[in-house]
């Protein structure tokens, strides 16, 4: 009996016209619509059936010419198929993406539903302008919706949270040092933000550990039992607690029962520290009666023309018209570092378009200080003093910053101080500029007047006497060992009898002496410390501990912009980690525990 043979249909390069390319699927040649991708059965190789599926399922592109369906085709050509000739989902990509994205809404400190409301639409528009349909459709396949945006910030700050704590646990030196502050977000919610600095990879890492709230009070009980549950939850024991810097405030650095006093109960060697910047920012309060009556009447008057919107329009319309500058005087606030300093030197920059309007206003009563004898330089002292003190107080911001440093900064400030008072002893006032300039302009008499050269001299002198009692100097012998292990002054008995004889090894040891001048401190003893563990470990505890509260400040701005009145309920922590961590979320394997899910 014969065997019937299914006659195979041959593809022509005519059915490109009907919107169809051939494709080899299990050894048949088969039709495939170059717009849906859809593969037809080799019994519809035929002009009829393939122009039908034209008319029926794409009739909008029924009239289109040969040439718009090849370009079709050679799109078509870079997709990637699976088996049957059907276009393959790329599911871990799509995934991946819809991670990167969620990562970088959080780092931007944007609302989640900016993924869906105008990432993913701008991204569909341009990609369908410069890359045509095909890759459009490869786009929309992302999930960038309110609710996986959420779900996927908070798996990457698990995933960093995760690894954080397992570099701290694991950290070869076993210590760890933290700086913490409280604030009120808001919502009126207090927020506990914690930072913390271990040693990772052969140097000192600092890093985000957790953003959480205080629900009734703020007291030092209160925060020891919010980080020692967090501690407790993660394993993480309070004995390797190093350093604890805190802001003034005496819930955090009371004696008797603040914050620093209870850490000290548990971790008996963590060394407490009062943030630096709060420090210098009290120190640099004092002002002679004289001088402090200025600062004053320079509020009064910036008040009188910021408080009003009219005033602050005329005022910058002079400004304008007097081709001044700067167009607008700005607000004074007692929290902010720098904001006493910019206050003072703008007000002296446009003191002349200040007088004419108040002058224009009748506001005789603030007038009145413009006319007092010695008004003039004793603004420009002010502008220049606040100036040289934002300089220090910018030296001593910003991340991985240790206390040799800091201190650094201060000794060289402190040693100015001595200076510029021996100087305006002999009446030499060139290191302050505005002040300068001023008695120039004066053709009647250039020379600093008695009276002011009182008031500056007291102010020297008062502002070094505050230093002084503010930041008492560290135990130089220690200190020495730290910044200079191979000096040839360093005194070996003041270093204790059990370590020196490894420190001896290590002060003649040539490839570490190489390593010292290469490397930074932090690296250098990151590194010495598996061969010589008892002298690092005196080193790190110097190095470890944070030296100001900058990272909590600078978080707190980050806190709100992510927690703003239209996210008031929201909570923050995840956004927080993810945007304020060094550590990067490991994508890729949280990828591989997902299953792929069509954009909604």
């Amino acid at each position: 009996m014969a065997t019937s043979v299914t006659k195979k249909r041959k593809y022509s390069e005519e059915y490109i016209s009907y919107g169809f390319t051939s494709i080899l699927a299990d050894g048949i040649e088969k039709p495939q619509c170059v717009l849906c991708f859809k593969v037809l059965g080799n019994d519809s190789m035929r002009p009829s059936k393939l122009k039908h599926h034209l008319q029926t399922i794409h009739p909008q592109y029924a009239e289109k010419d040969p040439d718009f369906f090849r370009r079709h085709e050679s799109s078509l050509g870079k997709q990637k198929l699976d088996a049957t000739g059907a276009f393959q989902q790329q599911t871990s990509s799509v995934v991946e993406a819809s991670y990167e994205v969620a990562l970088e809404i959080a780092k931007q400190k944007k609302p989640h539903t900016i993924g869906e409301t105008l990432i993913k639409p701008c991204t569909l528009k341009m990609v369908k302008r410069v890359l045509g349909d095909a890759s459009e459709r490869k786009i929309q396949q992302i999930s960038l919706s309110n609710d996986t945006v959420k779900r996927r910030i908070n798996e990457m700050s698990d995933d960093i949270k995760e690894k954080v704590i397992q570099e701290i646990k694991s950290s070869p030196a076993g210590m760890f040092a933290i700086q913490l502050d409280e604030s009120t977000d808001v919502s009126s919610c207090a927020q506990l933000l914690v930072f913390v600095r271990y040693v990772f990879l052969c140097d000192i890492k600092e890093e985000y550990l957790l953003c959480t709230q205080l629900e009734t009070t703020t007291t030092a009980e209160d925060v020891m039992e919010k980080l020692s549950s967090f501690f407790k939850a993660n394993r993480i024991p309070w004995e390797n607690c190093c350093g604890v810097c805190t802001d003034g405030a005496p819930a955090m650095l009371g004696s008797k029962s603040g914050f620093q006093k209870r850490v000290k109960e548990v971790a008996p060697n963590a060394k407490g520290v009062h943030c630096m910047i709060h420090r210098f920012a009290l120190a640099s309060k004092t002002l002679p009666d004289e001088l402090c009556k200025i600062l004053e009447a320079v509020v009064k008057c910036v008040n009188f023309v910021k408080a009003g919107a009219l005033n602050s329009r005329l005022f910058q319309n002079l400004c304008r018209d007097m081709d001044s500058e700067h167009e607008a005087l700005l607000f004074y606030s007692k929290v902010r570092w720098l904001s006493k300093g910019n206050v003072v030197n703008r007000v002296f920059e446009l003191r002349g378009e200040l007088k004419l309007f108040l002058e224009m206003q009748g506001k005789d009563d603030l007038l009145s200080h413009f006319n007092e004898v010695l008004w003039e330089p004793r603004l420009a002292y002010l502008a220049d003093i606040f100036e040289q003190l934002n300089r220090l107080n910018l030296k001593l911001q910003g991340k991985e910053r240790n206390v040799f440093h800091l201190m650094d900064c201060l000794r060289g400030f402190l040693a100015k101080l001595q200076n510029w008072q021996r100087k305006v002893g002999a009446g030499n006032v060139a290191m302050f500029e505005n002040l300068s300039a001023v008695l120039d302009e004066n053709e009647e008499d250039s020379l600093l007047d008695p009276l002011l050269k009182t008031e500056i001299t007291q102010h020297l002198r008062s502002l070094e006497s505050e230093l002084n009692m503010y930041f008492p100097e560290f135990e130089e012998e220690e200190g020495k060992l730290v910044r200079n292990p191979f000096s040839g002054t360093l005194d070996i008995t003041t270093i204790p009898s059990d370590v020196q004889d490894e420190f001896l090894d290590l002060k003649h040891d040539s490839a570490a002496k190489d390593l010292y001048e290469e490397k930074s401190l932090n690296v250098f003893w990151c590194s010495m410390h598996q061969s010589y563990p008892k002298v690092s470990e005196i080193a790190l505890r110097l190095l470890l501990p944070f030296s100001t509260t900058y990272l909590c400040e600078s978080g707190f701005s980050t806190l709100l912009q992510i927690k703003n009145k239209s996210r008031n309920r929201l909570d923050v922590d995840p956004d927080m980690r993810c945007a304020l961590s060094v550590t990067q979320p490991r994508i890729r394997q949280l990828t591989e525990k997902k299953q792929y899910q069509p954009s909604h």
